[in-house]
């Protein structure tokens, strides 16, 4: 008996995103870009992903993403091998992140925008969306 593959309807799901713009009514937006591949010991998901939250002149304000690695946050930790990490403002090198699922990682990522966008004094409503071409 042949067993079916067990699919991850997070990750269907998030892979949909890829390339989608959301912009707030303060003229902030983020940008998705998502692409599933081999795992590695950098992204041993699979998953090559770059979540950004921009300011209405282009300026990144927040981002999660597995680009490249980032620094031991102390001499007394390794640096982590997994590239998962999230800059918190638009000056951090980055700091770890421990990916667990991508439900997980949308969720950490909505509640810092929505944590940024306050601070701002906005409104984190998104009032329309942009496609990449596919």
């Amino acid at each position: 008996m042949i067993k079916p593959e067990k699919v991850d309807y997070g990750l269907e799901y998030l892979l949909v995103f890829d390339g989608r713009v959301h912009i707030f009514e303060d003229g902030c937006w983020v940008k998705f870009e998502i692409k599933k591949g081999e795992a590695t010991k950098e992204r041993p998901h699979g998953l090559s992903y770059s979540f950004t939250l921009h300011a209405p002149d282009g300026t990144r304000l927040l981002g999660f993403d597995n680009a490249h690695g980032v620094p031991a946050q102390s001499k007394f930790k390794q640096r982590p091998a997994a590239h998962d990490h999230w800059h918190r403002t638009e000056t951090d090198p980055g700091r770890p992140y421990e990916f667990t699922d991508v439900e997980t990682l949308l969720t950490d990522f909505e509640k810092e925008v929505d944590r940024i966008i306050a601070a701002r004094g906005g409104s984190s409503q998104v009032v329309s969306t942009k496609e990449k071409d596919k």
